[in-house]
């Protein structure tokens, strides 16, 4: 039987919602931030999604504001240890975290023990972007398909591998999520990032990656993986030729969306001036032409929204992703 989670609050409405919200103004006292540099925390492996949207916006930040934004990358139980380390530092503004759906709301229902509660550990900052996921596999997969795919997972049960950036990652949740819907058994292989999972997907080792587009859509153009689909519930504009996993054609796969997003978060009791002035720069880049254009070519989707917003998703995507993670019998590593 198919299985839709409960979601509270779709993008949609959030979008609207974000429309008629009246941001709070900053004080108009000056602050002195940032006087020294600042520690964005990624927590996985250089080279997946997350570090790619770090750096950028680590870049853009250094550009406007003349202080190094030092990007430090801490991985290992799907995101948690890394969001553990900011959750617990000083609430200056000086450690960020650029946080996922995964380590803000995928874990909590994974780890009974999670050192850290998203809800109450963190100020929301900066909603930063919506990437839809792609369904790749190794060019020695003979599906080109996701019809195809299905097909041959249910004919070899148990016979096909796909990576994440380990459990809780917003690939495991995603492709469990798809394998729940479609019925069909591919077996996990975790890694403590996105790029080693991608590796080792382009050398074979395993054979199905669903994750974001910034992370695979370099070898899928080179050759080196071959892209059946996207997560998302419209195609991309970047690559319009991709078809939506919705559009498979399978009934158990309609309406299908796993996307994931990515967003900055400060410790709790962060300043509010602070966390004004830290969203109004990151979406003043967000809204630049150079931004929109990089991020779009990637098939990220800029996501320029107040903190108020950013704390809203967080709220809903827990009780969206929990039922998921529960009839998959998600377990930590």
């Amino acid at each position: 039987m198919s299985f839709e989670p409960c979601r509270r609050l779709t993008v949609q409405r959030l979008a609207a919602w974000a429309a008629c919200t009246l941001v709070c103004a900053v004080s108009a006292q000056p602050i002195d931030y940032p006087n020294r540099p600042i520690r964005m925390v990624v927590p996985f492996t250089p080279g997946g999604s997350t570090d790619i949207l770090a750096r950028t916006m680590g870049e853009q930040l250094t550009k406007a504001w003349g202080q190094p934004v030092i990007i430090e990358n801490l991985p290992g139980a799907g995101g948690s240890l890394g969001a553990d380390k900011v959750a617990k530092a000083a609430p200056d503004g000086y450690t960020l975290l650029m946080g996922h759906i995964g380590t803000l709301a995928v874990t909590p229902s994974i780890y009974p023990r999670l050192p850290y509660d998203p809800l109450k550990a963190f100020a929301p900052v900066a909603w930063v972007a919506r990437v839809p996921n792609v369904l790749v596999v190794h060019p020695s997969v003979p599906a080109r398909s996701v019809r195809e795919l299905v097909q041959q997972a249910k004919a070899q049960p148990g016979k096909l591998n796909y990576g994440s950036g380990g459990n809780g990652s917003a690939a495991h949740i995603a492709t469990e999520f798809f394998k729940l819907r479609s019925d069909t058994d591919i077996v996990h292989v975790p890694y403590k990032g996105t790029a080693p999972a991608v590796t080792d997907a382009v050398s074979g080792q395993i054979q199905v990656l669903l994750t974001g587009a910034p992370a695979v859509m370099p070898m899928v153009k080179a050759g080196k993986l071959v892209a059946l689909a996207v997560s998302s519930p419209q195609r991309l504009q970047a690559f319009a030729e991709l078809p939506t996993i919705a559009e498979s054609g399978l009934p158990e796969l309609a309406g299908f969306e796993a996307d994931q997003w990515y967003g900055i978060v400060a410790p709790a009791g962060t300043p509010e001036a602070v966390v004004r002035r830290l969203n109004t720069q990151i979406n003043a880049s967000l809204n630049s032409p150079e931004i929109l254009s990089r991020l779009q070519s990637e098939g990220a989707i800029p996501a320029p929204y107040p903190p108020e917003i950013f704390g809203k998703l967080i709220e809903a995507e827990i009780a969206r992703w929990r039922p998921v993670v529960q009839r998959a019998g998600l377990k930590p590593n």
